[in-house]
């Protein structure tokens, strides 16, 4: 049933056409009989007897529900008179950025979109190691191999139960997509340092930063959300890793912020964005985002946030700004403003941050795709501050 639903989110916006075309309400139960006509091929005698009435079957079919899967009968869900919008399920906000992003890739990357996301894990190499868990996965009768890039990630090629997942209950593993586990490592955290995740939601990446850190330093997980950092205070212990410190903070400007002014080594500002970049493993997101806010505004609060989480970073360290977009508005042209705006930080360019990534799209910055690199679209920019120049003799 789960299935079912992914399936039709990811056709949404071709139902919805299929059905202002015939002039029906756009209603769940239209959307799965046009599914079922235009996407399973199914005939009106064969859906009437599925729509029976009987225990645990849909209500019997009125007669223009009848009419309709009639005039739907021999369609496919795609259909030339489309808009390409439409075609490519590409909420129309969105598709002239993603059009100027991608150019000519645009059609292979909103095709990529539209697929299942694989499940990726990463291994808590506080409690175990990537050769262990293949080991463990591939005695549970279960197909894996090692991530392509992310040193601690596994990717498993079936859909398993996660409660039939051990290693998910003992913290020896979390569900953490590849392109996600590639940012938590452009941080670079050493044990010993200091360390702010600014905006640490259910706190992934702190996981893989604190693991990092071999459960050595400080690092603070922060959010504007107590249930977020409620539930991954439950995770860190569960992983065994206790240098992690939660802190609410009431905004993006909390006083606690100008109380630690240039106190850490590293700070990352994984930014409330679009989201765009999540739209295969969340197919329903791309028809909310960014509708609550708009993207003008959603742009401006990823620029506050960034200045303010900037102030964290002490001379000589560094601070990495990350999007699951991939809107160069949420990306490459919110770093140009902030380095415009902030002198006193530089970029440090992806073959010096993480010389052993090299598909990223793009030279500077840390860029990913799915149809590129089979992640989550995912982008991460590493700055660092300029450390102060030494004290004169005189």
């Amino acid at each position: 049933m789960l299935d079912l639903l992914y399936a039709l989110l990811r056709h949404h916006a071709r139902l919805g056409w299929w059905l202002a075309r015939h002039g029906r309400d756009d209603r769940p139960r239209n959307r799965l009989l046009a599914w079922l006509t235009l996407k399973e091929g199914k005939a009106p005698d064969q859906i009437k007897r599925l729509f029976n009435g009987a225990k645990s079957a849909p209500a019997i079919l009125k007669d223009h529900e009848h009419a309709l899967l009639v005039k739907l009968q021999g369609g496919t869900i795609d259909h030339p008179g489309m808009p390409e919008e439409v075609r490519l399920e590409c909420p129309s906000w969105a598709a002239d950025p993603l059009q100027r992003r991608f150019k000519e890739a645009f059609r292979q990357e909103m095709a990529a979109l539209l697929t299942s996301a694989p499940l990726d894990l990463r291994v808590n190499s506080i409690k175990s190691t990537r050769e262990a868990m293949l080991r463990a996965l591939k005695d549970l009768g279960l197909r894996a191999e090692a991530s392509a890039m992310a040193p601690y990630g596994i990717r498993v090629h079936e859909r398993p139960s996660l409660a039939s997942l051990p290693m998910l209950r003992t913290g020896e593993v979390e569900i953490q997509d590849e392109g996600s586990q590639l940012v938590a490592m452009l941080v670079d955290a050493r044990p010993g340092e200091r360390v702010v995740d600014f905006c640490a939601g259910a706190g992934g990446k702190t996981l893989a930063i604190a693991a990092q850190m071999n459960n050595k330093g400080h690092i603070v997980a922060c959010d504007v959300v107590e249930g977020r950092l409620k539930r991954s205070a439950e995770r860190f212990r569960r992983a065994g890793l206790h240098n992690i410190e939660t802190r609410l903070l009431a905004s993006e400007t909390d006083r606690w912020i100008k109380r630690h002014k240039g106190g850490f080594d590293r700070v990352l500002v994984d930014a409330p964005c679009s989201g765009t970049g999540t739209w295969r493993r969340n197919p329903d997101a791309r028809w909310r985002a960014p509708e609550e806010q708009g993207l003008d505004n959603l742009v401006s609060l990823q620029a506050r946030i960034l200045a303010s989480a900037a102030r964290l970073v002490k001379p000589g360290g560094r601070l990495v700004y990350a999007t699951c977009s991939m809107l160069p508005e949420e990306n490459e042209e919110q770093v140009a403003a902030f380095l415009a705006r902030h002198p006193d930080f530089r970029a440090v360019p992806l073959n010096q941050a993480a010389p052993q990534l090299t598909n990223s799209s793009h030279l500077d910055y840390l860029s990913l795709t799915p149809a590129r690199n089979d992640t989550d679209g995912f982008f991460a920019a590493v700055m660092q501050r300029e450390a102060e120049p030494a004290p004169s003799a005189h």
